[in-house]
């Protein structure tokens, strides 16, 4: 079955230019296009996408407040969230991330890496763009923003799930975390899995977030 995407985004150019480049890949297609943040959120609980790409700042609702309210919604458990982003210092990119997005990328990435960064959050994995997120996480502890729901912290993690939960926060894929610690793909795969479970984390994002939140791992350290 084709990835369904939902696009959001103001600009009407910039939307029509995202719809015709996943409709060249024959394994996606846009089941719904919205132009503001309400329209989002409806259109996510009518045409059910499996990602919604949003636009972080929409008119009527913006693009953080839709992404919390779809992540809200038990009904759209399913359904994924990558914000797009103009200027990689955008400071609301952490707020977002707090509020369910799987990811985020800058605009300005070649049309194929956002073709596959479509297919890697589909696929139920987290997506940071790798240029800002230094100064992201900084942002992020410098701001008295309130903490991340989560059900723990890593205290409660053994060691091996804080070795891995690391490299996660260091923005490693399994298959690197594999090979660092000398385990198995499957291996590494589960000992992420299972940290979500403890932390109550919802995917990678929310485990940087824990991360550098706790202390576990410093900016500028990694």
């Amino acid at each position: 079955m084709p990835i369904r995407v939902l696009l959001a985004d103001d600009q009407t150019l910039v939307r029509a230019s995202f719809a015709m480049l996943v409709a060249s890949a024959k394994d996606m297609e846009v089941v719904a296009e919205a132009a503001t943040g309400r329209q989002a959120v409806d259109l996510a609980r009518s045409a059910r996408p499996d990602l919604v790409l949003m636009d972080i700042r929409m008119p009527d609702l913006d693009g953080i407040e839709a992404t919390r309210l779809i992540a809200a919604d038990e009904d759209l458990a399913g359904v994924k969230v990558l914000v797009l982003t103009t200027y990689d210092t955008d400071e609301h990119i952490v707020d977002a991330l707090r509020a369910g997005a799987s990811g985020f990328l800058v605009k300005d990435i070649r049309p194929a890496e956002l073709l596959d960064a479509i297919r890697t959050v589909a696929a139920g994995d987290s997506l940071l763009s790798p240029g800002p997120t230094s100064r992201l996480i900084a942002r992020f502890l410098r701001a008295p923003d309130t903490p991340m729901s989560a059900t723990g912290g890593p205290d409660g993690l053994s060691e091996r799930e804080r070795q891995v939960l690391t490299l996660v926060a260091r923005g490693f894929n399994n298959t690197e975390i594999a090979e660092t610690l000398g385990l198995s793909p499957l291996t590494a795969k589960t000992h992420v899995s299972r940290i979500m479970g403890k932390l109550g984390a919802r995917d990678r994002a929310q485990l940087v977030i824990v991360a550098y939140e706790s202390g576990l791992v410093i900016p500028g350290a990694v």
